[in-house]
């Protein structure tokens, strides 16, 4: 079920109890700076790729940060 979540610390919960951590810029901009532990998905590939890169089994914390 999705849920938003926008404090560090919620984000730092999940990430210690083993959530998937999507990150969906482009290559360039994950390079750049992204979590620790992130999977780079670009939104544009984030359908075709997701099921073969993503355990359905575990929840999934999708993000992106964008400074425009």
């Amino acid at each position: 079920m999705p849920h938003e979540v926008h404090e560090r610390a919620e984000v730092q919960d999940l990430i210690d109890r083993g959530i998937q951590v999507v990150d969906v810029l482009g290559q360039e901009e994950f390079e750049e700076d992204h979590l620790p532990g992130a999977i780079n998905l670009p939104l544009r590939k984030l359908e075709t790729e997701a099921r073969r890169r993503l355990d359905p089994a575990r929840p999934v914390l999708v993000y992106c940060w964008d400074s425009v």
